[in-house]
């Protein structure tokens, strides 16, 4: 195949009926963001790798960089979060907080030897800056489960941890922080198997590695809490479960807890994260589409020292849960009128008409199609205009 039709390793091309489906679905998440308050915000795709390119986090090799004319590098922006802090504590620094914002953007990440995952996706989310409450981490959860109703998923769970917990954790066995870092990664890539026999390695006691492995049962509901308090004894670690107790209430005040599971073991994708983290599952992927959590330290390099706390929602995952790809071809939703030349004026006037009642017309000369049948087959109604006074038949 010639080169011009290759595409980067990790683009693709969005079909029109997986458009105009995620389009639907957007507009869904969109009015019922809205209803709780949040504004909608957009940023340039390209960040100064100075700025936003070093306050995002994502790993080094996943960024997408270029030099502009004065030899400045930028970079696609990886995340959204970032240029939010960055708007936030420039443009809108004026604003009394607390914010409530939201976004729907491309976000472009490199992949290097990762096949089939994207480089560019589009992500939805929200961000609640200047509420340091456990409120907040609260209404950023029941607002993930009702724009994930509002999609129409009606099979999906949330698991949250807390970062400060793992990190208590980790520190009163551990003392060398790269080992802690890479038990951290087999924990974000699920890897239990790598996680235990990395610990069975580990010169510590057996006692210290049985209380490693017993981190990986620390899932359910409220009723954990009470064993990972047995399990880490110091200060932050307890902070961080009465965090989770009480953020446990809430999302019962809110009735969204039956879609929620406590999961010790949650490791957020970006290391700016400092309290609660959480991600969302649905149908049957074994991957999150949706995650978020707490960061409390990234608006002050920007200027704004601030909490903040949001989540994102990836749309293409999204769609995949909900199972809209229809493999057996778009969806039959426009009406096609056909025509002869000569009876050119007598069908715009039947479309005009349509249209104004809403309906979505396509409008073509039958001469310029090769295939009638094939090409009439796309639509749900066709009017064919079969003579000079406007007559038509439905077929």
């Amino acid at each position: 195949m010639p080169l011009m039709f290759e595409k980067p390793l990790g683009m693709i091309d969005t079909l029109p009926a997986l458009y105009e489906r995620a389009r639907e679905v957007q507009s869904y998440i969109e009015r019922e963001t809205e209803s709780w308050g949040y504004r909608p915000i957009q940023t340039p795709s390209l960040e100064y790798y100075e700025t936003v390119g070093n306050a995002s986090a994502i790993r080094e090799e996943q960024l997408f960089k270029l030099l502009d004319r004065e030899g400045q590098t930028l970079v696609l922006r990886p995340d959204m979060t970032a240029p939010i802090a960055r708007v936030v504590g420039s443009s809108m620094k004026e604003e009394p907080l607390p914010l409530r914002l939201s976004y729907c953007s491309a976000l472009y990440r490199a992949q290097q030897h990762e096949g089939g995952r994207r480089a560019e996706f589009e992500q939805f989310g929200v961000e609640l800056v200047g509420d340091d409450s456990m409120n907040a981490d609260g209404e950023v959860l029941a607002l993930l489960t009702s724009n994930l109703r509002a999609s129409g998923l009606s099979s999906f769970r949330l698991a949250v941890g807390h970062i400060q917990y793992m990190n208590a954790f980790f520190e009163e066995i551990i003392d060398d922080p790269q080992i802690v870092e890479e038990l951290r990664r087999y924990l974000y890539e699920k890897n239990f198997v790598g996680y235990r026999q990395r610990i069975d390695r580990l010169e510590i006691s057996e006692a210290e590695k049985s209380r490693l492995h017993q981190l990986h049962s620390l899932r359910g509901g409220p009723e954990i809490l009470e064993r990972a308090k047995t399990l880490a004894y110091s200060s932050k670690a307890h902070q961080a479960i009465n965090d989770i107790e009480d953020l446990w209430g809430i999302l019962q005040d809110f009735g969204v807890h039956d879609v929620v599971q406590i999961d010790l073991n949650l490791v957020g994708q970006i290391d700016y994260y400092t309290g609660i983290v959480f991600e969302g599952y649905g149908g049957p992927l074994g991957f999150p589409l949706a995650s978020g959590g707490r960061y409390d330290e990234l608006l002050e390099k920007f200027g704004r020292p601030a909490s903040a706390t949001g989540f994102g929602i990836r749309l293409d995952r999204l769609l995949e849960a909900l199972n809209h790809i229809n493999e057996g071809g778009p969806q039959k939703r426009s009406t096609l009128i056909l025509f002869h030349k000569e009876h050119h004026q007598q069908a715009l006037q039947e479309a005009n008409r349509r249209r104004q009642n809403g309906e979505s017309i396509v409008m073509q000369n039958i001469a310029s199609v090769p295939d009638i049948n094939a090409f009439t087959d796309k639509y749900a109604e066709v009017v064919s205009i079969t003579d000079r006074r406007g007559g038509h038949n439905n077929e």
